[in-house]
Protein backbone atom coordinates (compact mmCIF):
# COMPACT_ATOMS: atom_id res chain seq x y z
CA UNK A 1 0.00 0.00 0.00
CA UNK A 2 1.37 3.35 -1.08
CA UNK A 3 0.46 6.48 0.73
CA UNK A 4 1.37 9.67 -0.22
CA UNK A 5 -0.30 12.99 1.20
CA UNK A 6 -3.06 11.38 2.82
CA UNK A 7 -3.83 9.55 -0.70
CA UNK A 8 -3.81 6.03 -0.34
CA UNK A 9 -3.49 3.87 -3.86
CA UNK A 10 -5.35 0.89 -2.63
CA UNK A 11 -3.89 -3.04 -2.93
CA UNK A 12 -5.05 -6.03 -2.35
CA UNK A 13 -2.11 -7.74 -1.33
CA UNK A 14 -2.73 -10.92 0.91
CA UNK A 15 0.80 -9.60 2.53
CA UNK A 16 -1.26 -7.02 4.37
CA UNK A 17 -3.24 -9.94 6.17
CA UNK A 18 -0.40 -11.68 7.41
CA UNK A 19 1.58 -8.72 8.75
CA UNK A 20 -1.63 -7.96 10.98
CA UNK A 21 -1.35 -11.06 12.46
CA UNK A 22 -4.58 -12.17 11.52
CA UNK A 23 -5.32 -15.18 9.59
CA UNK A 24 -8.18 -14.92 6.62
CA UNK A 25 -8.79 -18.53 6.66
CA UNK A 26 -9.81 -18.47 9.96
CA UNK A 27 -11.96 -15.13 9.59
CA UNK A 28 -13.72 -16.62 6.39
CA UNK A 29 -14.24 -20.29 8.03
CA UNK A 30 -15.90 -18.91 11.47
CA UNK A 31 -17.92 -16.43 9.23
CA UNK A 32 -19.28 -18.92 7.22
CA UNK A 33 -17.72 -17.28 4.01
CA UNK A 34 -14.92 -20.02 3.07
CA UNK A 35 -17.80 -22.29 2.25
CA UNK A 36 -19.72 -19.89 0.78
CA UNK A 37 -16.52 -18.65 -1.62
CA UNK A 38 -16.77 -21.99 -3.35
CA UNK A 39 -20.70 -21.41 -4.80
CA UNK A 40 -19.74 -17.72 -5.48
CA UNK A 41 -16.91 -18.86 -7.75
CA UNK A 42 -18.60 -21.39 -9.34
CA UNK A 43 -21.35 -19.33 -9.87
CA UNK A 44 -19.42 -16.55 -11.06
CA UNK A 45 -17.65 -18.82 -14.05
CA UNK A 46 -20.78 -18.08 -16.08
CA UNK A 47 -20.61 -14.87 -15.73
CA UNK A 48 -19.62 -12.74 -18.93
CA UNK A 49 -16.52 -9.97 -18.28
CA UNK A 50 -16.88 -6.34 -18.61
CA UNK A 51 -14.93 -3.27 -19.19
CA UNK A 52 -13.00 -2.40 -16.42
CA UNK A 53 -10.71 0.31 -18.01
CA UNK A 54 -11.32 3.92 -18.23
CA UNK A 55 -10.16 4.37 -21.48
CA UNK A 56 -13.03 6.29 -22.82
CA UNK A 57 -13.00 8.04 -19.54
CA UNK A 58 -16.64 7.09 -18.65
CA UNK A 59 -14.32 5.43 -15.37
CA UNK A 60 -14.19 1.79 -13.97
CA UNK A 61 -17.20 -0.13 -15.03
CA UNK A 62 -18.48 -2.03 -12.35
CA UNK A 63 -20.47 -4.42 -14.61
CA UNK A 64 -23.96 -5.32 -14.84
CA UNK A 65 -25.91 -8.17 -12.91
CA UNK A 66 -25.21 -9.75 -10.44
CA UNK A 67 -21.24 -9.11 -11.63
CA UNK A 68 -21.56 -5.36 -11.55
CA UNK A 69 -23.34 -5.85 -8.01
CA UNK A 70 -20.28 -8.08 -6.55
CA UNK A 71 -17.76 -5.45 -8.20
CA UNK A 72 -20.40 -2.48 -6.07
CA UNK A 73 -19.39 -4.14 -3.21
CA UNK A 74 -15.85 -5.29 -3.80
CA UNK A 75 -15.47 -1.47 -4.25
CA UNK A 76 -16.88 -0.35 -0.68
CA UNK A 77 -14.63 -3.08 1.12
CA UNK A 78 -11.41 -1.69 -1.13
CA UNK A 79 -12.57 1.75 0.53
CA UNK A 80 -13.19 0.33 4.17
CA UNK A 81 -9.79 -1.08 4.17
CA UNK A 82 -7.78 1.08 3.33
CA UNK A 83 -9.43 3.78 5.75
CA UNK A 84 -9.02 1.47 9.04
CA UNK A 85 -5.25 -0.07 7.68
CA UNK A 86 -4.81 3.93 7.69
CA UNK A 87 -6.21 4.80 10.80
CA UNK A 88 -4.01 1.58 12.75
CA UNK A 89 -0.75 3.04 11.19
CA UNK A 90 -1.59 6.13 12.30
CA UNK A 91 -3.25 5.88 15.58
CA UNK A 92 -5.20 9.04 17.01
CA UNK A 93 -3.96 10.46 20.09
CA UNK A 94 -5.42 9.81 23.03
CA UNK A 95 -6.23 5.65 21.08
CA UNK A 96 -6.70 3.26 24.19
CA UNK A 97 -5.73 0.10 24.25
CA UNK A 98 -9.50 -1.12 23.87
CA UNK A 99 -9.90 1.53 20.76
CA UNK A 100 -6.86 -0.27 19.45
CA UNK A 101 -7.98 -3.50 19.72
CA UNK A 102 -11.55 -2.76 18.46
CA UNK A 103 -10.20 -0.97 15.52
CA UNK A 104 -7.40 -3.61 14.66
CA UNK A 105 -10.41 -6.26 14.35
CA UNK A 106 -12.63 -4.11 11.85
CA UNK A 107 -9.38 -3.24 9.70
CA UNK A 108 -8.56 -7.35 9.39
CA UNK A 109 -12.67 -8.11 8.84
CA UNK A 110 -12.45 -5.34 5.60
CA UNK A 111 -9.06 -6.68 4.47
CA UNK A 112 -11.18 -10.13 4.44
CA UNK A 113 -14.47 -8.66 3.12
CA UNK A 114 -12.12 -7.01 0.12
CA UNK A 115 -9.86 -10.10 -0.38
CA UNK A 116 -13.16 -12.22 -0.45
CA UNK A 117 -14.70 -10.35 -3.15
CA UNK A 118 -11.37 -10.19 -4.75
CA UNK A 119 -10.47 -14.32 -4.65
CA UNK A 120 -14.77 -14.46 -6.30
CA UNK A 121 -14.02 -12.55 -8.66
CA UNK A 122 -11.16 -13.12 -9.99
CA UNK A 123 -10.02 -11.27 -13.18
CA UNK A 124 -13.15 -10.39 -13.63
CA UNK A 125 -12.75 -7.94 -10.97
CA UNK A 126 -12.59 -4.34 -10.76
CA UNK A 127 -8.97 -2.87 -10.32
CA UNK A 128 -7.49 -1.16 -6.92
CA UNK A 129 -8.88 1.96 -6.43
CA UNK A 130 -7.38 4.93 -5.33
CA UNK A 131 -8.86 7.01 -2.36
CA UNK A 132 -8.50 10.58 -1.25
CA UNK A 133 -8.52 10.94 2.91
CA UNK A 134 -7.02 13.89 2.55
CA UNK A 135 -9.90 15.43 3.94
CA UNK A 136 -9.57 13.16 7.55
CA UNK A 137 -7.46 14.45 10.21
CA UNK A 138 -6.42 10.58 11.34
CA UNK A 139 -4.25 12.29 14.30
CA UNK A 140 -7.68 13.07 15.99
CA UNK A 141 -9.98 11.04 17.49
CA UNK A 142 -13.15 12.79 16.94
CA UNK A 143 -12.44 13.00 13.11
CA UNK A 144 -11.49 9.13 12.78
CA UNK A 145 -14.77 8.40 14.53
CA UNK A 146 -16.97 10.26 13.04
CA UNK A 147 -15.64 9.15 9.50
CA UNK A 148 -15.57 5.42 10.80
CA UNK A 149 -19.71 6.09 11.59
CA UNK A 150 -20.25 7.25 8.17
CA UNK A 151 -18.62 4.72 6.53
CA UNK A 152 -20.44 1.83 8.65
CA UNK A 153 -23.62 3.01 8.30
CA UNK A 154 -23.22 3.68 5.11
CA UNK A 155 -21.90 0.08 4.35
CA UNK A 156 -24.89 -1.65 5.65
CA UNK A 157 -27.21 0.44 4.24
CA UNK A 158 -25.62 -0.17 0.97
CA UNK A 159 -25.58 -4.17 1.55
CA UNK A 160 -29.49 -3.68 2.59
CA UNK A 161 -30.20 -1.85 -0.65
CA UNK A 162 -28.23 -3.97 -2.81
CA UNK A 163 -29.82 -7.32 -1.63
CA UNK A 164 -32.82 -7.02 -3.94
CA UNK A 165 -30.71 -6.46 -6.98
CA UNK A 166 -28.86 -10.11 -6.72
CA UNK A 167 -30.78 -12.66 -8.27
CA UNK A 168 -28.27 -15.40 -7.33
CA UNK A 169 -29.69 -16.83 -4.08
CA UNK A 170 -25.69 -17.81 -3.33
CA UNK A 171 -24.81 -14.22 -3.65
CA UNK A 172 -27.39 -13.48 -1.24
CA UNK A 173 -26.33 -15.38 1.21
CA UNK A 174 -22.77 -14.37 0.74
CA UNK A 175 -23.83 -10.53 1.20
CA UNK A 176 -25.92 -11.08 3.90
CA UNK A 177 -23.62 -12.81 6.04
CA UNK A 178 -20.88 -9.66 5.33
CA UNK A 179 -23.53 -6.85 5.99
CA UNK A 180 -24.60 -9.01 9.83
CA UNK A 181 -20.62 -8.47 10.31
CA UNK A 182 -20.68 -4.75 9.24
CA UNK A 183 -23.81 -3.74 11.45
CA UNK A 184 -21.42 -5.11 14.18
CA UNK A 185 -19.04 -2.83 13.25
CA UNK A 186 -21.40 0.24 13.09
CA UNK A 187 -22.99 -0.57 16.40
CA UNK A 188 -19.51 -0.35 18.19
CA UNK A 189 -18.36 2.46 16.83
CA UNK A 190 -21.60 4.18 17.44
CA UNK A 191 -20.93 3.06 20.90
CA UNK A 192 -17.39 4.48 21.04
CA UNK A 193 -18.69 8.00 20.49
CA UNK A 194 -21.80 8.15 22.00
CA UNK A 195 -22.99 5.63 24.54
CA UNK A 196 -26.66 3.91 23.60
CA UNK A 197 -26.79 5.00 20.45
CA UNK A 198 -26.07 1.93 18.68
CA UNK A 199 -29.72 1.82 17.21
CA UNK A 200 -30.86 5.18 16.95
CA UNK A 201 -33.66 6.41 15.14
CA UNK A 202 -31.41 8.14 12.45
CA UNK A 203 -30.41 4.84 11.50
CA UNK A 204 -33.51 2.33 12.54
CA UNK A 205 -37.34 3.28 11.62
CA UNK A 206 -40.40 2.85 13.29
CA UNK A 207 -40.16 -0.94 11.94
CA UNK A 208 -36.79 -1.31 13.84
CA UNK A 209 -35.34 -1.80 10.37
CA UNK A 210 -32.08 -0.43 8.76
CA UNK A 211 -31.57 2.38 6.17
CA UNK A 212 -31.30 1.03 2.60
CA UNK A 213 -29.86 2.64 -0.17
CA UNK A 214 -29.20 2.40 -3.39
CA UNK A 215 -25.80 2.05 -5.54
CA UNK A 216 -26.41 5.74 -6.79
CA UNK A 217 -26.91 7.18 -2.97
CA UNK A 218 -23.68 5.11 -2.13
CA UNK A 219 -21.38 5.87 -4.37
CA UNK A 220 -22.60 9.74 -4.18
CA UNK A 221 -21.90 9.97 -0.33
CA UNK A 222 -18.50 8.09 -1.26
CA UNK A 223 -17.56 9.57 -4.04
CA UNK A 224 -15.65 11.86 -1.90
CA UNK A 225 -13.05 9.95 -0.47
CA UNK A 226 -12.95 7.91 -4.09
CA UNK A 227 -10.08 9.26 -6.64
CA UNK A 228 -10.62 6.62 -9.44
CA UNK A 229 -14.00 7.34 -11.02
CA UNK A 230 -16.53 4.83 -10.67
CA UNK A 231 -19.06 3.92 -13.20
CA UNK A 232 -22.45 2.22 -12.25
CA UNK A 233 -24.53 2.98 -14.86
CA UNK A 234 -24.41 -0.47 -15.77
CA UNK A 235 -26.13 -1.64 -12.22
CA UNK A 236 -29.19 -3.17 -12.09
CA UNK A 237 -31.96 -0.21 -10.40
CA UNK A 238 -34.43 -3.00 -9.27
Amino acid sequence: MEIKNQKITVTSEIEEVKQSGFSRRKFLHFSGLMGASVVVVGSMAGLPGCKKDDKDGSGVNLGSGDFGVLNYAYALEQLEAAFYTQVITSQYSGMTSSERGYLTDIRDHEIAHREFFKTALGSNAIPALEVDFSSIDFGNRNSVLSTAKAFEDLGVSAYNGAGKLLTDVNFLLVAGKIVSVEARHAALIRELITPNSFAANDIVDANALDKARTPAEVLSIAGPFIKTKINASNLPTS
